[in-house]
């Protein structure tokens, strides 16, 4: 089997894939911040007591340093950051398309291997 750091290595992306990537990389963040500002206004709308604003806060908060964990655009990184985001339903197979079927395969794996922790 292959070292991790070999793995990572030996990945060459082509412009268009470099483009690609780029544009599914940002729909996925523009998916979550969304479904985020989505519940943060829920969780606004349904608040009983004035304190409850800060259950809001920490909503936030968290989600920011999910985000900020998750979303890294280093081509080293972007195959296991998109079996990461595809396993958690924020980019889509579709939004890969115009990838080497190699790196497909290697997202959908990395995405397999995300879904049973």
């Amino acid at each position: 089997m292959e070292s991790i750091a070999q793995y990572k290595r030996d990945e060459t992306w082509t412009p268009t894939e470099k483009k690609l990537a780029r544009i599914a990389f940002d729909k996925a963040f523009e998916r979550q911040c969304t479904a985020i500002s989505q519940e943060a206004k829920r969780m606004l709308e349904t608040t009983t007591v004035p304190s409850d604003i800060f259950r809001v806060q920490e909503y936030l908060t968290e989600q920011r340093r999910i985000v900020d964990r998750l979303y890294d655009y280093r081509y080293s990184r972007l195959l296991a950051v998109f079996g990461r985001l595809l396993s958690d339903g924020w980019v889509r197979e579709s939004d890969l398309n115009g990838l080497q079927p190699e790196k497909i395969t290697k997202i959908k794996h990395a995405a397999s291997f995300y879904s049973q922790q």
